[in-house]
Parts: structure tokens; C-alpha cells; sequence
């Protein structure tokens, strides 16, 4: 239950980014094409893009390809490292919040490659080496959540590899970054989620460190000098003879 919340929390945030991205720089107008959302998870993203393409998604997670079957999304169990279609089945294959956990992410990176037609895209992969919690008092934050990520299996800096991997599996890709700093009004309204992911994520962390973090987080709240940004990035490759 922690991670859908999560999840959807991270779809919720990224939605209009994911809307405009997929609508100006990949569909540009088409309609009628289809994608492939590999790790889809409990389908957060397959619902928000289902508006635009026709969207079919792969777990390996029996538990999240029952969720997405229960809302009537077409999915199936299967490996991002071996998916069962045939070469070029889809105008779009895509992934997000995926890469960061898999220990080959070059090899599902071209196993999407192969799949499909023209488009390989990573919609969102975190790297907290580059986030920023301020005031100073909040420096310590980083690097437990960079610590959690590693001990849970998952490479915290994987938004900085995400070139090197697409040209690696020979894509032309373009990087960016989605919008991430939060108002006042709305560091307010997230606290206490934010505050449940980082303490299920900064496992290292002892009591007395993350109570003072919160406490400075409060207070830093209250006095309005709170600043946090954690990059979400992206990648929108494109094989080169598409």
C-alpha cells in the first residue's frame, strides 16, 4: 500500500509534464498509436496516458497485474529483459521509475529498443545526488536517502546515466528535467507523505537523526524558508533509422 501511494503520488505530480511531452516531442499531432509500459506497475501512468495512445503494460509483479486487470488495463506478466512481442509491435515503448531497480538497465533498455517501431522513452528516473534541501540545517538528508536507495537495491544517480545509456544502445536521445520545485502551499500540503517516504527510505538513518531532520523541516516550514528539490529526469529516444 505504501509503494502504490508512492507511485501515485509520483504520477500525480508528473501527469501534465508526461501529457506535454508525449503530445509536443513524440505524437505531435498523430493519433491512433500505440505503446508499451514496461514495469507498469499498479498503472497509474497506462491510465493517464490512455487518453493518447493505445497502452498495453508488463509487471513482473503478479500482485500489480491483478490491479491493472481489475481497472480493465491490458497487461500481462513479463520481464522487462524479455518481453514477449515481436520486433517493432509498438510506435511507443516507454518506462518510468523503472531503470533505477533493475541491475541490467542497458539490457532492458534494448530489449525496448527491439519492440519498438521508432520510440524509446524513459519518462522519469530520480538522482539524488543533485537534490537540494535547504536551509542547512536539512543537509544530512541527501545522503541518508542516497544510503536508503543503495541498501534497497536501487542506483540512486540514475538520472545523470540515462544519456550514456540510450547512446550506448545506439538511440538518439534527448535529456531533460520535469519541473520539480514545490510552493510553500504545497511543501505544506505534502508534508506528512513526504515525510513517510523519506522515513521508509532513509532506513539508515538513527531516531535522534531523523527526528532532528524533521524538526528542522518543521521549522524551516513554519518560517517559510523551506526549499527542496529533487530532479525527476527524462529521456526520449528515437532509433536512428526510424
Amino acid at each position: 500500500m505504501a509503494l502504490d501511494k508512492q507511485l501515485r503520488r509520483q504520477s500525480l505530480w508528473l501527469r501534465d509534464s508526461y501529457i506535454w511531452l508525449l503530445s509536443a516531442k513524440v505524437a505531435q499531432g498523430r493519433s491512433g498509436m500505440s505503446a508499451l509500459d514496461v514495469g507498469c506497475g499498479p498503472g497509474f501512468v497506462m491510465e493517464i496516458l490512455g487518453k493518447l495512445f493505445a497502452v498495453t503494460g508488463v509487471d513482473t509483479d503478479e500482485d500489480m497485474v491483478r490491479a491493472c486487470r481489475a481497472k480493465d488495463l491490458s497487461v500481462q506478466k513479463a520481464s522487462a529483459y524479455r518481453l514477449p512481442y515481436r520486433d517493432c509491435s509498438f510506435d511507443i515503448v516507454y518506462c518510468s521509475f523503472l531503470l533505477l531497480w533493475l541491475k541490467e538497465p542497458s539490457k532492458a533498455l534494448e530489449e525496448m529498443s527491439r519492440v519498438s517501431k521508432a520510440h524509446v522513452l524513459c519518462l522519469g528516473e530520480p538522482d539524488l545526488g543533485a537534490r537540494i534541501d535547504h536551509p542547512e540545517s536539512l543537509a544530512g538528508l541527501g545522503p541518508l536517502l542516497v544510503e536508503g536507495m543503495r541498501k534497497q537495491g536501487a542506483d540512486p544517480f540514475m538520472g545523470r546515466k540515462l544519456r550514456q545509456l540510450f547512446e550506448r544502445c545506439g538511440l538518439m536521445v534527448e535529456v531533460g528535467v520535469h519541473p520539480g520545485v514545490w510552493d510553500i502551499t504545497k511543501l505544506r500540503q505534502e508534508y506528512e507523505d513526504e515525510w513517510r517516504y523519506i522515513e521508509s527510505t532513509a532506513t539508515t538513518a538513527s531516531d535522534d537523526q531523523m527526528r532532528r531532520l524533521r524538526e528542522a523541516w518543521r521549522e524551516a516550514l513554519s518560517a517559510r524558508t523551506l526549499f527542496q528539490y529533487n530532479p525527476i529526469f527524462y529521456a526520449l529516444g528515437r532509433k536512428r533509422w526510424a
